[in-house]
């Protein structure tokens, strides 16, 4: 069947059957995917962003500055929490299910002039930059897939290279220590881009200067981290209820005030993605702009708000530290009164440190499946729950009817559903039928 008569499902389960998990460890082949397509990634101008934590909001929220500030602008990130369609926005909006098959339809056509295999993530993001140019997008925001230097976005040639920060995650991949995963991730940075490191970097901030250095950049941008930062922000006032504005005093490029619907974990990316967009645009933000663009913002997945009476949140913390920022974020929001989690995560996940980090926030916990094979079974989940916080925790496969017994075990106090991106998708797939 042509390519080109694909409808949007056949389209997906054509991305499905690619190397869907697969890791290349060169740019040879986006390399040859994108100049078959005639957009080598130099297009327009890119800013790239790598991180631990954090590099989904951050692309979004810097994609968003920079179009409220007159530029077309596109936004490629992952995973996406329902739709493909997600993952590609031009000045905000998803593409169109047509005009995704439209694009793909191309991508699928020059994938059949090589000789070789591309992974499902190259062939979305051959298609993120051949949206880009059919757009006329002056500036792409590129979310990272994982680590920096053999990562399909590294196609491009960065204007600006963000570092969120460096946690042990991917260690299957990206190494065993920080330093070793910084390492990876430093290849983002290249002789032309300005280098901007977030407060995650702490203590692995040396190999980013030193790979600085060697491409001849005098310095970094340092948000937040090191004795003296470039870029600082104070908290003026957290929300105190699901939802509830972040007020934030940013300082370094000039003074702002700016507010943004998120929980106070947010304030870190707020001020690295003002530093990307400062970088971008020689540190012209328009502090009217500015604020206006941080307040219109929403955070798909990230203490997003589904249901406000009781509340039912969903947050994709998937590590640790995610999950630490997480829990504080509830006892902010949440006052005395803690909800109840409904917990789904990938099996090859740091599970235990994740339970741990949770726990002090949870008046009980839920464990369930969402629906990928890599999620740990909720009955073994269930028993690490156990195992760490010395209670039994309730087991729901179904994502249905975990909400049901999590808004009963919580008496009215809301739910929050977390452990996965993946989790929280499928919570939000459910639609209207997971508010009730």
């Amino acid at each position: 069947m042509p390519t080109g008569d694909a409808d949007y499902a056949s389209t997906i389960e054509r991305l499905q059957g690619s190397l869907r998990f697969g890791i290349n460890p060169s740019l040879d082949g986006i390399r040859e995917l994108a100049a078959t397509l005639g957009c080598p990634g130099r297009e327009c101008r890119c800013v790239q962003v790598t991180g631990t934590n954090g590099k989904t909001s951050v692309t979004r929220m810097t994609g968003a500055l920079l179009s409220a500030h007159g530029y077309r602008t596109g936004v490629y990130t992952s995973p996406h929490l329902v739709s493909y369609t997600e993952r590609i926005e031009i000045d905000g909006q998803p593409l169109s299910e047509a005009d995704f098959v439209r694009v793909f339809a191309d991508v699928f056509d020059a994938a059949a002039q090589l000789d070789r295999e591309f992974t499902e993530f190259e062939l979305l993001t051959a298609g993120a930059l051949h949206a880009f140019k059919l757009h006329n997008v002056e500036y792409a925001c590129l979310e990272v897939g994982m680590g920096g230097r053999w990562d399909a976005t590294s196609v491009v040639d960065p204007t600006v290279a963000v570092v969120t920060g460096v946690a042990l995650d991917h260690t299957d991949r990206l190494g065993s220590t920080r330093e070793e995963i910084a390492f990876d991730k430093s290849h983002i940075i290249t002789a032309k881009s300005i280098p901007v490191i977030g407060p995650g970097c702490e203590g692995v901030d040396h190999i980013f200067l030193e790979r600085a250095l060697s491409l001849g950049h005098p310095r970094l941008l340092r948000v937040g981290i090191g004795d003296d930062p470039d870029i600082t922000w104070d908290i003026v006032r957290r929300p105190r209820m699901p939802g509830g504005v972040l007020t934030l005093d940013i300082h370094g490029l000039r003074d702002y005030r700016v507010g943004v619907h998120s929980p106070a974990y947010q304030a870190a990316n707020v001020a690295i993605a003002m530093g990307a967009a400062g970088a971008a645009l020689f540190n012209v933000l328009d502090p009217d702009v500015t604020d206006r663009a941080l307040r219109a913002m929403t955070f798909p997945g990230r203490f997003q708000v589904l249901r406000r009476e009781p509340p039912l949140v969903i947050d994709g913390a998937h590590n640790p530290d995610a999950a630490a920022a997480l829990a504080s974020a509830i006892h902010d929001s949440f006052g005395g009164g803690l909800p109840a989690l409904v917990l789904g995560i990938f099996a090859d996940k740091d599970v235990e440190g994740i339970v741990r980090a949770l726990a002090p926030a949870a008046s009980a916990f839920v464990a369930t499946e969402n629906g990928s094979p890599r999620c740990m079974p909720a009955a073994e989940l269930a028993g690490v729950i156990a195992g760490v916080t010395g209670t039994p925790a309730a087991v729901a496969p179904g994502i249905r009817d975990a909400l049901r017994i999590a808004d009963r075990l919580s008496g009215g106090r809301g739910v929050v559903v977390s452990g996965s991106l993946y989790t929280a998708g499928a919570v939000q797939a459910l639609g209207s039928a997971a508010a009730v």
